[in-house]
């Protein structure tokens, strides 16, 4: 006899899985950035070493950006993880920073003994060998690095004269990118850190919402660019001989415990350049 299902049952025709990782729990815990930190100390390396290591994979990032993958205030994207295996050797990432369990710890002790006695026999045989692949060389590039930082706080003067030389790796460095400067203060926090180097395309006009480079009463800034009516008192200076009233610039910080920064027309200001990254 067929047996009847009961109206409003749903009957499962795959078998529930046993769950090993928890995306959750792990980022609470902190699970990749402590295996980062593990596997940095562990290799005797200072933030800042790590840091220009990382460099030679593509990655720019400073020390605060390392301390906060560390503490769990962010996590690397999965390029930037991908190059933090590169750096520090690791091998079997999926395992190292998930704590997924290996296959081998299917087997007792005897069948793991038996895998390595196994494994020596086919190395003994010279058939199994990985085909190597030449190693891809890494190309290098020499760009502008302004001296002095464009700061993300009080600001500090931006001479436009005033760059040397550093080589990247050309990987690292946008192709429309006309130089690179360093970010000083913490007020474009999170996204942009103290000593971060940014790329910088030159231009005099941007839109509301892009990142800048710019001078203002001889100081050199980093901020996001916005316009606003012009307050009462600068309403004159910004009407045209047409009468047309046009919009007062102003400079946003991320970090919202920096008040905006109206731009007065008695004061010099000029656009340096967009921020590419």
């Amino acid at each position: 006899m067929e047996e009847k299902k009961q109206p409003g049952t749903a009957i499962s025709v795959y078998p529930a899985k046993k769950q090993i990782y928890d995306s959750v729990k792990e980022r609470e815990n902190n699970y990749i950035g402590i295996r980062i930190q593990q596997a940095r100390t562990s290799r005797g390396l200072s933030r800042g070493a790590f840091a220009e290591l990382l460099s030679n994979y593509g990655i720019t990032v400073h020390r605060q950006g390392l301390w906060k993958w560390e503490v769990g205030g962010t996590v690397p994207n999965a390029y930037q993880l991908v190059a933090i295996c590169h750096a520090l050797e690791i091998e079997d990432g999926i395992e190292y920073f998930t704590g997924a369990p290996k296959k081998s710890d299917e087997l007792n002790e005897a069948g793991m003994k038996k895998v390595a006695e196994y494994r020596k026999d086919l190395v003994a045989t010279g058939l199994y060998k990985p085909r190597r692949m030449p190693a891809s060389e890494v190309l290098y590039v020499e760009v502008d690095i302004g001296i002095l930082g464009a700061s993300a706080g009080t600001g500090d003067f931006l001479d436009e004269g005033g760059f040397e030389k550093v080589s990247f790796p050309q990987s690292a460095v946008p192709k429309n990118a006309d130089f690179g400067i360093r970010v000083d203060g913490n007020s474009m926090e999170p996204v942009y850190h103290d000593g971060q180097i940014v790329w910088v395309k030159r231009c005099d006009r941007l839109s509301p919402g892009d990142v800048g480079i710019f001078t203002y009463d001889g100081s050199g800034y980093i901020k996001q660019y916005s316009e606003a009516e012009p307050e009462e008192a600068d309403r004159e200076a910004f009407t045209d001989s047409e009468g047309v009233i046009h919009h007062q610039p102003v400079l946003i910080s991320y970090n919202r415990e920096y008040a905006p920064i109206r731009i007065s027309p008695h004061i010099p200001f000029g656009i340096v350049g967009q921020v590419l990254n």
